[in-house]
């Protein structure tokens, strides 16, 4: 990426990178425009592609000015210049963006449960009867507006509801 970004005249890269960072918190512009005549077009993608990563490394792992100087030693210093200025110019943007990229995996959220359990003394099928089920009722936010869901299940749709839960609780506390 260095070698490429050094061929940018130092106010074009500073568009450049200002692009990647819009691009970044969700603005879809070209470009290709401040580019054309340095760089190729699948040079443009890659740096572009690279200066995002740069940028989403470096505001979540919240680096301080050395940190990110430490990992441009290949660059020009007028092109470290912008580089690190768009990043503190823009770094609450971009924290922003990623915490709404992140809170927009799932809309929906649970903001309430209650359970019971009920013992089946009559059914129509005489094998489920004297069968213990739980009543689970979940108040799930989706957009604003709370929505109850009512769920009855027996022990081995319990089980595997408990199962998933806990390997998806594993793969939250592994991340």
């Amino acid at each position: 990426m260095a070698a490429v970004l050094n061929r940018l005249p130092g106010s074009d890269c500073v568009k450049f990178c200002h692009r990647a960072v819009d691009e970044l918190c969700g603005s879809k512009s070209s470009c290709r425009s401040d580019t054309a005549d340095t760089l190729s077009l699948s040079e443009s993608l890659n740096v572009l592609d690279s200066l995002k990563a740069f940028y989403t490394l470096a505001v979540v792992n919240n680096y301080s000015d050395e940190e990110v100087l430490a990992g441009m030693t290949d660059l020009d210093h007028s092109h470290t210049k912008a580089l690190l200025n768009v990043l503190r110019s823009r770094k609450a943007e971009i924290h922003a963006a990623l915490l709404e990229k992140t809170n927009c995996i799932s809309s929906t959220s649970l903001q309430d449960f209650d359970w019971q359990l009920k013992l089946a003394l009559s059914s129509d099928n005489i094998s489920s009867l004297q069968t213990p089920l739980v009543s689970l009722n979940l108040n799930v936010k989706r957009n604003g507006h709370v929505t109850p869901v009512a769920i009855e299940m027996n022990r081995e749709e319990l089980n595997t509801l408990i199962s998933s839960l806990e390997a998806a609780n594993k793969v939250e506390n592994y991340y």
